[in-house]
């Protein structure tokens, strides 16, 4: 089985060293290691070294994660419910040293699928809250979504395609994407 050690320091006066070597004695010294110099407050986008590990996991070139703790992996619950996702789907196990929860042990199965039932409650409640939301302002007569495109424009865009030009051409001159175009030459 193909294990990655992700360790993660703040800033660049930070050693990873420590957590390495604890690691590769629990983990194996043929980990692959994954060294990273980020905020853990950053998201997967802003973390080049974290979104390659996450992209061989979801490849299955690595099978096992092990990291020193569990704010390595994020300190924002979205984020880190994010990537316990992406390893469970993966099949991938996670191994977090400090707070001694290993995916592959029955207590460990049991805490990621906590851990999962927690992130399904989250996201019910989050849908929950933007639906009501959106009811209110509905009910307060606020449009929702984009405005629509003015009736000059519409026009314009209209005539512009009688003369013969192609919907790329005609939104580069309106300012409006091909797909917007495309929108408004169909409702013709």
């Amino acid at each position: 089985m193909k294990s990655a050690i992700y360790v993660r320091v703040s800033t660049k006066g930070q050693s990873t060293d420590r957590q390495v070597a604890e690691l590769q004695r629990v983990c194996g010294s043929d980990a692959e290691i994954f060294r990273e110099v980020a905020s853990g407050g950053k998201g997967r986008s802003d973390r080049p070294v974290f979104d390659e590990l996450l992209k061989s996991v979801t490849q299955r070139s690595i099978k096992r994660v092990c990291v020193w703790s569990v704010d390595r992996l994020g300190r924002s619950l979205t984020d880190l419910l994010a990537t316990l996702e992406t390893l469970k789907a993966s099949g991938a196990s996670l191994y977090i040293h400090s707070q001694a929860i290993d995916t592959e042990t029955p207590s460990g199965k049991m805490m990621f699928s906590l851990l999962g039932v927690f992130s399904e409650f989250e996201r019910s409640i989050i849908r929950a809250r933007v639906q009501s939301g959106v009811d209110n302002a509905r009910s307060k007569g606020i449009r929702l979504g984009r405005p629509p495109v003015d009736t000059k424009t519409v026009d314009r865009v209209k005539a512009l395609r009688s003369e013969g030009l192609s919907q790329v051409a005609i939104g580069q001159k309106v300012g409006l994407s091909q797909a917007k175009i495309s929108q408004l030459l169909r409702l013709e």
